[in-house]
């Protein structure tokens, strides 16, 4: 029987936390997860660039793998290039990810939510949308870190990132009011789960962390199970290689990465 074939893309590392989710419901898949790291992070890159790289490379590699579904592993590029690419790819179905704010504000207690973004996400009207249309009775605190995404990337890689360092990105987001506290934090980069053992660790009180990874996976599941590919058994661990890791800068990973990668079923391959 014909397996679905999956394409995860990044603009780094981040992604892997929503290949990991997809693997679980799908183990039997063919995945090629591709990291845009030759120009990460994105946020400093000019919306009409962006679009246009973006574009032009999952073009590219859409022709070369054939994939039945593909995922956009990133808030900044979804919030951008999803039109483009339906409209170009009117036949290949998109699947994206947006800031999990719905669920964040259906589940406080308190009423007080923030969302842990990019800076670059923290701007985009489509955010502010969100937050209207679905915590308009919640009062939201929206922290973009300049440094998390690059932190996440560092620690993936083996490389030593200091416990102060990511206290001091997540402290923004602990919002005490009229006696109430924050209890739900939306992580609106996909990187940024990469961090969560730490984030638990390193909170100022217990909070929901909110990551949309398994969100995404549902979705992904959903599409291909009408396009015609049945739901799979669910898998708890990941335990075999299932796919190939593209790099844009095309640089052989090191130990820590290559394990890393290994982890999640996924081996480097020359792009």
């Amino acid at each position: 029987m014909t397996v679905p074939a999956i394409l995860v893309f990044d603009s780094g590392l981040g992604g892997l936390t929503v290949h990991a989710e997809i693997v679980r419901l799908r183990p039997g898949a063919r995945y090629v997860y591709l990291a845009d790291d030759a120009v990460f992070p994105y946020g400093a890159i000019p919306a009409a660039d962006l679009t246009d790289r973006v574009c032009g490379l999952l073009g590219d590699w859409i022709g070369r793998a054939q994939p039945d579904v593909v995922v956009i592993a990133c808030n900044t590029a979804s919030t951008l290039v999803l039109p483009r690419l339906r409209a170009t790819h009117p036949g290949l179905p998109f699947v994206g990810t947006v800031p999990a704010v719905k669920p964040a504000a259906a589940q406080s207690h308190s009423g007080l939510i923030s969302v842990l973004a990019t800076p670059a996400t923290v701007a985009r009207d489509y955010t502010h949308d969100l937050i209207r249309q679905h915590a308009a009775h919640c009062e939201v605190e929206l922290v973009g870190s300049a440094r998390l995404a690059t932190l996440a990337e560092a620690a993936m890689k083996g490389e030593a990132v200091p416990d102060s360092a990511i206290a001091a990105e997540i402290a923004p987001c602990f919002v005490e009011r009229d006696g109430r506290r924050t209890d739900h934090v939306v992580l609106a980069c996909t990187h940024y789960p990469l961090l969560l053992d730490r984030f638990r660790r390193l909170a100022k009180w217990h909070v929901a962390w909110v990551d949309p990874a398994h969100a995404i996976a549902r979705r992904v599941d959903h599409v291909l199970a009408e396009r015609g590919f049945p739901h799979e058994p669910h898998v708890e661990a990941i335990d075999e290689i299932r796919g190939e890791a593209f790099f844009t800068r095309d640089v052989r990973p090191g130990e820590d990465l290559a394990a890393a990668l290994a982890a999640r079923g996924l081996r480097w391959a020359k792009a």
